[in-house]
This record gives C-alpha cells, structure tokens and sequence, in this order.
C-alpha cells in the first residue's frame, strides 16, 4: 500500500469510529447550534437592563414615587440601612439612594452598572422636577446588520467551536488510543507516524464542511447574521482554523498517558483563547500593552479574519497576517507534536 493509500485508510477508520460515537456527532453539531441559539437570541434584540436600585431613610417613601414610573429602573424601598448596603456589595443593587436634599447616591465605582443607575435616577429626579431633557441629545439606535452585537458574536462562536471540536476530539481520540495500548499494537506495523497524525486531521476535516454550512445557515436565516464575504475564502479560512486546532491538540496530547491528564492539557492551553481572544467581547477591553501578544493567539487571528470575511467582506489577499499566524501555529504544532508523539 502506497503512502496516499495508507492515509486514506487510516482516515476512514478514523471517520467511521467518529460517526459511531453520538457523544462527537452531539459536540461538533448540536452543541454549537444551542450555544449559538441561546447566545444569539438572548442578544439579538435584548433593550437595556434595569437598573435595580434601593431606596432609604426618612422620606424614602416620596422618594420611591418621584423614582418609580421609569421603565429603566427598578425601585425598592427598604427600612434597613444595612440590609440594603449588603445588597449593593453582592450585586442585587445597582445603586442605594438615600433620602435627602439633595438624595445621596452609594455605589460602587469598580462596576459599570453603577454609573448607569446614577445617571439614571439623576435623569429620574430632572425629570420629576418638570425639567425636560428634550433636545439635549440626539439619539440614534444601531440596527443596521453588521454593526450588532450578534454579529460581532457569532463569527467568534464558529471560531470557538472549530478549537474545541478541532482539539477535544482528535486530542481525547490519542489519549484514548494510548490508553487502551493500541497505539503500542500500531507500533509494530510498518505505518508511518506521520500517516496515522495526518489520518486525524484528515478525518476532522471530512466533517468541517458539514458543520459550516449548518451552523453559518443557522446564523443567517435565524439570527440575522449578514454573510458578505466570498464563500470560498471563508471555508479557506476555516479550513485554516480547523488545521492548526487539529494540530494543537496532537501536540498537546503527543505524550499524555490518561484521559485525565489529557483534558488537563488541552484545559491549559484553550482557556486563556477562550477569555483572551475575542469570543464573546474584543480582547481590545485588555492593556493595550498586551495586544499585540494576543495577536499571536492563533483563536486571536481566526476570529479576526472570520469577522473580517463575514462582516466586512474581505477578500483573502487583504488577511495576510492573521492568516500567516494561523499557519504559523498550525505548521510549528505538527513539527513539534511528530517530534515528540509517544505511542507507549
């Protein structure tokens, strides 16, 4: 049997045991369109939140009526000062505000819900005054496609389930193999190391497409999600995406003898992309000092170039750099996880 002939039956095995585990069909398919539905719906048309704010002290009474009737805050009068301070420290309370003249408002300047309230029981009492605000400001509501949150979220969602569905099925498939010793049993064959790796990465990939066209139609038709971007550019990076996740989770578990220490492995090295690349908010929030080094998280450049094909319709010529750190880890994870892969 040739070379190409090895790999293609190593790869049919690999996507046959695939098939043959629900747990895998369940993570790669279902599991990202319910993160996706629940995610996406909750942000898609969600208003403002209230604000949750405590009312205090002698005269709390008038004070509640002057705050109430503002769909944007949500008042509680409370008899105990303390009650209503523990409130405020464990986050049921925005704000505490006591009765005066003026009222004075407690809370805590580390958390942006706070700032909220006070301007809004500010805005409360102008009003109640007979003060209007009219034509202070001029407000507009971003509703345009491509400018919503849920659009900045879903590219990131597609490219969080290509790392743990890249990682956590090719790096438990190893573990496992090792596990029940038949990586030792393969030893003896005249296989080739780089054929049996490359037979995992081959097998994600002959279920990539699949798993593009549901989740991104699911984007599209259901949440709104625009696609203007060159369809083939778009696989291209996904296919990028979905490569160098394959090739970081052989590396990590190229020599993990448990399942156990193989889960632990592949935790270290996905969650720091999982709070640091740009998923659910834009890393950008961080030090700017550090952005650069988040740059280089391969999670970093594949929601980057995905959002830039999707959102803004970028050719590929015009993603040259993220895609380079793209294969930059994909190519260096494969190197190294042949190195040192261990079939005992």
């Amino acid at each position: 049997m040739g070379r190409w002939g090895e790999i293609l039956a190593l790869t049919r095995v690999r996507t046959l045991i695939f098939v043959r585990e629900p747990e895998a069909m369940f993570w790669v398919f279902v599991f990202p369109l319910v993160l996706a539905a629940v995610l996406g719906f909750a942000f898609r048309e969600s208003g403002p939140k209230p604000s949750a704010v405590a009312v205090e002290g002698a005269g709390s009474e008038e004070l509640a009526e002057r705050l109430a009737g503002d769909e944007l805050l949500e008042v509680e009068q409370v008899s105990d000062r303390v009650r209503a301070e523990l409130g405020l420290r464990n986050g049921r309370f925005d704000a505490l505000v006591s009765a005066g003249e003026p009222p004075r408002v407690l809370l805590d300047p580390t958390r942006p819900e706070a700032d909220v309230a006070r301007l809004r029981v500010e805005r409360r009492l102008l009003l109640a005054s007979g003060t209007s605000t009219d034509g202070l400001v001029s407000v507009s509501e971003v509703k345009a496609k491509g400018s919503r949150y849920v659009d900045f979220l879903f590219p990131g969602l597609i490219g969080m389930n290509l790392m743990g569905t890249g990682m956590w099925s090719i790096g438990f498939a190893v573990a496992d193999l090792r596990r029940r010793k038949v990586l030792k049993r393969l030893l003896v064959t005249p296989m080739r190391r780089s054929s049996l790796l490359l037979s995992f990465l081959l097998s994600r990939l002959v279920w990539l497409l699949a798993e593009l066209v549901v989740l991104t139609a699911f984007g599209a038709f259901a949440l709104g999600v625009p696609f203007r971007g060159n369809v083939l550019a778009y696989v291209a990076v996904a296919f990028a995406g979905a490569t160098v996740f394959a090739g970081l989770g052989l590396l990590a578990t190229a020599r993990a003898k448990t399942i156990e220490g193989a889960s632990g492995m592949l935790n270290v090295v996905m969650m720091p992309m999982w709070l640091a690349s740009g998923v659910f908010f834009s890393y950008e929030r961080f030090p700017e000092a550090i952005h650069p080094l988040l740059r280089l998280l391969p999670l970093t450049a594949l929601n980057d170039a995905l959002r830039a094909v999707m959102i803004d319709g970028a050719a590929l010529t015009s993603l040259g750099g993220s895609l380079a750190v793209v294969v930059a880890w994909g190519v260096v994870s494969f190197v190294v996880a042949l190195k040192i892969f261990r079939w005992r």
